[in-house]
């Protein structure tokens, strides 16, 4: 076996497919966001525009969350030293559980090191807890899910994107008497289009399941004190256990879930995720827990985010452009062509200073690759013109199609 070989026949399949993925240098700088500075390949800098992150709101520049983290940095010093059951437990990860349990109204939080990890090691323990468990899987849930769902050696049943009648088919086929789970998301990122919550949850109590929902894109953005998609629809109390994350709209770091006390308990003592993994550094904590705290009272914040993703979703459809709008904060473009989509990003970049990443196969189908912009609130309407014009300008150049797309 020629290892070598093999493994550069593997990065060149990517980019023979034109789905090789570049990491794109940038330095955001403080009190500057959106705009940041790219260092080119030659070496050289570029005042840019960040037009693809999921810092929704500008919360990782904002004063209160910078000011508590500097002071618990100041405090403790920069690691936890150990995971929560070996001196990683402090009074900040304390304090940012309880922030989240109160966001959510349940009775605790359970804080990981991301909300990729809280799914995979929530989702793989619970058939530990609940012997015979199934788990009905959204065809579309995020990859953290999926391979929460693959690895805990249960039962599984995917279901069609967001099809009722699908899922109620695949929970009557089974034995009623054994435990089952519906795992579904509140904002499904791609496409921007939301979960059927209510539904799914009436569904669930027919059937006697638990829920189980990732609230990630929507959490900190939607709701009256920011909690996601189900506080807007009233609906947290019929969800048993609701993962989150504090890297997008809280604009820090960690994920988490929100559930019961006998749940939370539970995970924290069976899932390897949470159990040997060192905790969030104090300071990434507090800053958490400012930003959830600060959020819980910003309706201004999330107004202007809708706003700006309202007009840029107009401006984009008043040019024929294929965009794929379901009234989310979401605002994707459908390209198509994953060379196209490259070449597209890479224009925006260096002739434009634009920054949005292609967003290609495994992420996507094959054939639907697309660009994904995310306004913020601080995105000004000068920079919602250069962007437009730029696609304008580069959407000819490639001979791309006009026609609307909105799902």
């Amino acid at each position: 076996m020629n290892y070598d070989k093999a493994v550069d026949q593997a990065i060149e399949t990517l980019h023979a497919e034109g789905r090789y993925r570049t990491f794109i240098d940038i330095e955001r700088r403080r009190g500057q966001f959106p705009h940041a500075v790219w260092t080119r390949p030659d070496g050289t800098e570029q005042d840019i525009t960040v037009w693809c992150g999921n810092d929704y709101l500008g919360m990782g520049q904002h004063p209160v969350v910078l000011e508590a983290m500097k002071e618990a940095l100041d405090a403790t010093g920069a690691g936890s030293g150990g995971t929560r059951n070996i001196s990683g437990t402090t009074v900040y990860h304390n304090a940012l559980e309880a922030e989240v349990a109160d966001l959510h109204g349940k009775e605790a939080a359970l804080l990981f090191t991301s909300a990729y990890i809280a799914n995979d090691a929530t989702l793989s323990t619970l058939p530990k807890l609940l012997p015979g468990l199934i788990i009905y899987s959204d065809a579309l849930n995020h990859a953290s899910m999926i391979e929460g769902v693959r690895r805990n050696g249960g039962a599984k049943r995917i279901f069609r994107h967001n099809d009722l009648a699908h899922l109620r088919e695949l929970l009557a086929a089974d034995d009623p008497a054994l435990p089952k789970l519906i795992a579904f998301e509140s904002i499904y990122s791609m496409d921007g289009d939301f979960g059927l919550i209510k539904e799914i949850c009436d569904i669930a109590d027919e059937f006697n399941a638990l829920t189980y929902i990732d609230e990630v894109h929507a959490v900190g953005m939607y709701g009256p004190r920011g909690a996601g998609v189900a506080e807007r629809d009233g609906l947290m109390d019929r969800i048993d256990i609701i993962n989150g994350t504090l890297a997008k709209a809280y604009g820090v770091m960690g994920g988490y879930i929100a559930t019961s006390a006998r749940m939370a308990d539970a995970v924290r003592s069976y899932a390897p995720g949470f159990i040997f993994t060192t905790s969030l550094p104090p300071a990434v904590a507090a800053g958490a827990a400012a930003s959830v705290k600060v959020l819980k009272t910003e309706q201004k914040l999330r107004d202007m985010q809708q706003d700006h993703a309202r007009i840029l979703k107009m401006r984009l459809r008043g040019l024929g452009l294929p965009i794929i709008d379901h009234g989310s904060h979401i605002v994707p473009v459908h390209v198509g062509d994953p060379v196209k989509c490259k070449m597209i990003s890479d224009r925006l970049l260096s002739d434009h200073g634009v920054y949005v990443q292609p967003i290609n196969f495994p992420t996507v189908p094959r054939g639907t690759e697309r660009l994904r912009f995310t306004p913020s609130p601080v995105h000004t309407p000068d920079m919602i013109d250069d962007l437009v014009h730029a696609m304008d300008s580069l959407w000819s150049h490639c001979a791309l199609n006009r026609a609307e797309m909105t799902g």
